[in-house]
């Protein structure tokens, strides 16, 4: 190349840089990283809403929302997967302990906020003869993912009647790990006879099946339930009210537990003091998405906070007048 093509090349190069330079965007300062639930809960679309939220107001971050479940999400907290996880409040202590469904204490995990009570919920076909868990020992059961809270529940609900899941199985019946869309689509297809999940209510899933097939739903008796609350620090009494669903003509008994979200230890302060602000600043638009979030309250905000609330998160509560 003579000299004069590499002049008018490097004129080239020199102007092209700064177009260059200017179409490159801004590199947040920090990634923020949420795991919530599955795409047929409450979780998943608040969590979508939240982070957005999070994206516009608070300044220096970019943000994702991932699906997740409540022991999973602590997990992937606590291994820096995410920043942000929805959990249980009992859960989140399992976790920060290392105790029931987690091998080893999970010590990053922090307390964010307290949202809403969670109902563990169980539905059969309306035609089927179960009646109780004591029915269900060689059934077709789909009481959530691995990793998810739910399934916990399940497990220490039919424990408290004398069998495991491993039971099930050897009886010749099924356990399925999957999602709520698929646990929908599988009862539907008359592939299971037992959907259970720990959510809110009423919930999509289980509006959707109400009109096909058609469901009833089991509950516990007082002297189990209590027996199972006893045994599992952390559930509380929970109830199906007549009439949250059309197949709801009573009320029902059931498990409960309360919602939240843990952050990571490693999140500076100011940030999470920050988001913290915005989160209950934005309580009406996050009530837009799902009607349950109504009944998400400030003053409640570290009710059943067993495990360390964020620095930042603490700052955000003392200006807001909110204590444990």
């Amino acid at each position: 190349m003579n000299k004069l093509a590499m002049n008018k090349l490097a004129r080239v190069i020199l102007a092209a840089a700064p177009l260059a330079l200017v179409s490159l965007p801004a590199a947040a300062d920090t990634f923020v990283r949420m795991a919530s639930g599955p795409s047929g809960g409450s979780w998943y679309p608040l969590g979508a809403k939240i982070m957005q939220v999070f994206d516009e107001q608070v300044d220096g971050i970019s943000t994702s929302n991932t699906s997740g479940g409540g022991i999973s999400n602590v997990k992937s907290v606590q291994g820096g997967d995410a920043e942000i996880g929805w959990s249980y409040a009992h859960t989140s202590y399992n976790g920060y302990v290392g105790k029931g469904k987690f091998t080893e204490a999970h010590d990053k995990i922090r307390h964010f906020a307290t949202l809403y009570p969670a109902m563990f919920q169980v539905a059969v076909p309306s035609d089927s003869p179960i009646q109780s868990f004591e029915d269900m020992k060689d059934k077709n059961i789909s009481p959530g993912k691995a990793q998810w809270t739910g399934t916990a529940f399940a497990e220490s609900i039919v424990q408290a009647y004398g069998f495991g899941f491993d039971d099930v199985r050897a009886n010749g019946g099924t356990v399925h790990h999957v999602s709520y869309t698929e646990s929908v689509a599988l009862m539907k297809d008359g592939h299971i006879d037992v959907f259970m999940a720990a959510t809110s209510m009423p919930q999509a899933s289980f509006i959707e099946l109400e009109h096909s097939p058609g469901i009833r739903f089991i509950g516990l008796p007082e002297a189990k339930l209590q027996e199972i609350i006893d045994a599992n620090p952390g559930y509380i009494p929970g109830m199906m009210p007549a009439g949250v669903y059309e197949s709801v003509k009573e009320d029902i008994n059931t498990l409960g537990i309360v919602t939240n979200m843990v952050v990571s230890a490693d999140l500076p302060d100011d940030l999470v003091y920050n988001m913290c602000k915005v989160f209950w600043a934005n309580h009406a638009a996050f009530a837009e998405v799902k009607a349950v979030w109504n009944s998400v309250k400030l003053e409640n905000a570290l009710d059943g906070a067993a495990i360390p609330l964020h620095p930042g998160a603490k700052r955000c509560y003392d200006e807001l007048g909110v204590s444990g």
